[in-house]
């Protein structure tokens, strides 16, 4: 199962930690580029940072999960997330 919040992630804390100041912070880049090899959480990570950016809560580091945004981000239905 994919992770559903930044702490379910296993590994990757000083991304994870960048990437949640940055939220909490309102300090987002334009762009983030995410690589590796398959496995290590790039595409969890980056849903997790789509939830984050577009909850219906306001931009977050914790986002709700169950908002229409972040379920449809979490099924890869989310309009903008491609």
């Amino acid at each position: 199962m994919a992770p559903q919040t930044f702490a379910d992630v296993v590994g990757q804390e000083h991304v994870l930690t960048a990437l949640a100041n940055g939220l909490s912070l309102g300090r987002i880049h334009h762009a983030y580029l995410f690589s590796g090899t398959r496995g290590v959480g790039k595409t969890s990570i980056a849903r997790l940072l789509a939830k984050g950016l577009n909850c219906e809560t306001g931009i977050t580091a914790t986002p709700c999960g169950v908002c229409d945004n972040c379920r449809e981000i979490e099924q890869g239905r989310f309009v903008d997330s491609d």
